[in-house]
């Protein structure tokens, strides 16, 4: 026997006999709690050595349910007691006040100088100018929409990214929204749809079809077009995203526990709440390059030439290229790209998924910006960077690898008062935003919540821009990939891009062969279906470089 199993022998009969001994003898409460307290210990013991199914139980009786107690608190009193400032994830302490001290309109800055490993392998960094200037407000919108787009969109930098009603509180969801509508920004909506909570505030709102289509399907889950015509074509509505893939679960539907679906959030998504809503990994409308390159043409005729665009997360580059064929091929282009990474987060999905699919953000920003200029397309199309954004420099970051504008999800959570307790997929959210309890999410006070969507909002943007012109620019426009810097494992710096072959205007097009990886990818591409055999050998990049140097 274990320990534990001869201390709950030893208790349910010699410390029974005793407290009973003790209570006949003594008069007051003491004495009967003691002996209630052996006996509740006695009967929890009986069930957990004869009839409990954890192995725990039967071989420590009665203190097993300590550990349990504790696990069950194990986040919190890691990130409370435990983790410093620069070693949590997703977001470690110091990017989550960041977040909170920029939403609240308080000091962000810090003292006695920085605390990350400025040495450290693959850590960013900037070289700044002699002469900083200041960013004009000329600057600092985006124009998206291509040349068959009627209606093109004055972009923020930043904007709100793609979280769903369902997988987010209604009282949520507003405040996003009217933060939105404050701080001049678009909202997406995730792939749940368009709801009543996200029309009610009147801020821009950027559509997502996820592959369920919902908000525009019919009882047997097609594409039903007047449904979609009658949503696009509200003022309120600025674009529509066609999502592909998500970078938190690439290859894998999006994913709402039944436990989140309310009879509200049933009829909008037309789904049944007796079981997980798990969306199909394929869009029904897009399973070939030419089948999605229609489809965008179709919605932006439904929408009445408002920008139209699609999601995805980068996997094997070929098929990517195939998207870039098809466009050539058609004619057709989409009016922006989002581009998810591998780091960006979820309500919900399996830990496979999100642990090992997919490119990380830069890098694939960084690809789909040069496959689109190889192949002649990056005047048409914007590409929007979607992945762990918490400061300025993250926003730079992208840009600078290519992206036109970026979405944060999570930290604009974190801006309502999002604590990362990690339980989003259980409706049991501590802070009311990723639930549907209501006397959770009642908690939110949606007009004090905007205000600091609102102010998170403006001060990284302000930031973003101070950073911009201390690098001596005067717009974001000029941001170059190898004006980011990575340490090296040997201590010393490079230019991120730098060990990878840039493309030019048309090279993937033009009649001279490009070396290395592109003219594989390209040559493999096709249009009449995405899958590709990944059958190119990466091999380190700073071999091939000094092989074609020497």
């Amino acid at each position: 026997m274990t320990i534990m199993q001869k201390v709950y022998w030893v208790i349910a009969t010699l410390g029974n006999l005793i407290a009973i001994n003790y209570m006949l003898n003594n008069t007051g409460l003491f004495p009967s709690l003691v002996l209630m307290f052996t006996l509740f210990y006695t009967v929890i013991g009986y069930f957990d050595i004869f009839h409990s199914r954890h192995t725990l139980n039967r071989l420590y009786p009665v203190v097993a349910y300590l550990r349990y107690f504790l696990e069950s608190y194990r986040v919190e009193i890691q990130q409370y007691f435990i983790a410093n400032d620069t070693e949590e994830t997703p977001f470690n302490r110091e990017q989550r006040s960041l977040v909170y001290q920029r939403a609240k309109n308080v000091r962000d800055t810090i003292a006695f100088g920085t605390q990350r490993d400025l040495l450290e392998d693959n850590y960013l960094s900037l070289w700044q100018s002699l002469h900083p200037k200041e960013i004009q407000d000329t600057a600092k919108r985006v124009q998206i929409g291509g040349p068959d787009c009627l209606k093109p969109y004055q972009a923020s930098y930043f904007n709100i990214s793609a979280m769903s009603f369902g997988s987010l509180s209604a009282n949520a969801i507003e405040s996003l929204n009217l933060g939105a509508l404050k701080a001049g920004c678009y909202h997406n909506t995730g792939e749940g749809g368009v709801s009543p909570y996200h029309l009610k505030h009147q801020g821009d709102i950027v559509w997502q079809l996820g592959s369920g289509l919902f908000g525009c399907r019919d009882e047997d889950g097609n594409f039903n077009p007047d449904t979609f015509r009658a949503m696009a074509t509200r003022p309120q509505i600025k674009m529509i995203e066609i999502k592909l893939s998500q970078g938190a679960k690439p290859g894998h539907g999006g994913v709402l526990p039944k436990a989140k679906i309310t009879d509200e959030i049933a009829a909008i998504r037309h789904v049944p709440k007796d079981r997980d809503c798990v969306s199909p990994a394929v869009n029904p409308e897009c399973t070939t390059p030419k089948a999605l390159l229609n489809f965008v043409k179709k919605l932006r005729e439904l929408s009445e030439g408002k920008p139209i665009g699609f999601k995805l997360c980068v996997g094997n580059p070929v098929e990517f290229l195939g998207l870039c064929k098809a466009m050539i091929e058609t004619g057709i282009t989409p009016d922006f790209i989002t581009v998810d990474g591998a780091e960006g987060g979820t309500g919900a999905a399996p830990v496979e998924f999100t642990n090992r699919l997919g490119m990380m953000c830069l890098e694939a920003v960084y690809f789909v910006h040069n496959a689109l200029v190889g192949a002649g397309l990056r005047d048409k199309i914007k590409i929007i960077a979607s992945g762990k954004t918490a400061s300025s420099f993250d926003l730079l970051a992208k840009i600078a690898m290519g992206a036109d504008t970026v979405n944060a999800a999570r930290t604009m959570m974190m801006s309502l008062g999002c604590i990362q307790s990690r339980h989003c997929n259980t409706n049991m959210c501590p802070t009311g935003i990723a639930t549907q309890d209501p006397a959770r999410s009642k908690a939110i006070n949606v007009s004090d919540k905007s205000e600091r969507v609102k102010n998170y909002h403006k001060n990284t943007l302000n930031s973003f821009f101070e950073l911009v012109g201390s690098m001596g620019l005067d717009s974001p426009e000029k941001l170059q990939p190898h004006m980011l810097k990575r340490r090296t494992p040997y201590g010393l710096l490079m230019s991120v891009g730098s060990l990878i072959e840039p493309l030019k205007e048309n090279d993937l097009t033009s009649e001279n062969q490009i070396s290395g990886p592109w003219n594989h990818w390209w040559s493999m591409a096709q249009t009449e279906d995405f899958y590709s055999e990944d059958v190119y050998i990466l091999s380190p990049a700073e071999l091939s470089r000094t092989h074609k140097q020497g």
